[in-house]
């Protein structure tokens, strides 16, 4: 069974197989941890994502990490919350499962993920984390290829939910 742990930190300097941006659907750059990312990885990144085409919400691609110490980026579109009628959480669901699908797809055993869509997206953090872990695990169970996972928690709040709900799975 994969290992999860909760930390906080910045996600650009871990030392993972993959890390996922937490990006928009042009993958064109942005603001919170998209921006960080394009800005640490380098210009070479959005070159490359110039070439996806962008990402619909829930979809995930993978792009090299460029100056990043990880081999590889996710990039991954969570939904914006509009009040939860609007499959935001399925959308969010998503996000994991198709950046997992696509670790295994590229033989990655280490992968750190960001708190998808609780930024300017306004997720409501607590719903996020539950959807994150319970997704997660559900997924690693039948695929344990992947040995280790990191959420990344860029504050206090989400480290205390992230912490509480993986205590509690």
């Amino acid at each position: 069974m994969s290992h999860l742990e909760v930390i906080i930190g910045d996600i650009t300097k871990l030392e993972v197989d993959a890390i996922v941006n937490a990006a928009n659907t042009s993958l064109l750059g942005g603001g919170g941890v998209d921006g960080a990312i394009q800005r640490a990885a380098g210009p070479g990144l959005l070159e490359e994502c110039k070439k996806l085409n962008g990402c619909k919400t829930g979809e995930a691609k993978i792009t090299a990490a460029y100056n990043l110490p990880s081999k590889y980026i996710i990039h991954t579109a969570g939904p914006v919350w509009q009040g939860g009628n609007h499959e935001e959480e399925q959308l969010l669901a998503n996000c994991y499962k198709n950046s997992l699908a696509l670790a295994i797809k590229h033989n990655i055993k280490s992968i750190a993920f960001p708190n998808i869509s609780t930024g300017i997206y306004c997720f409501p953090k607590q719903l996020a984390a539950t959807i994150a872990i319970a997704t997660t695990l559900d997924f690693v169970k039948t695929h344990p290829l992947i040995e280790k996972i990191y959420f990344v928690c860029f504050d206090q709040d989400n480290y205390q939910l992230y912490q509480r709900g993986v205590k509690k799975s």
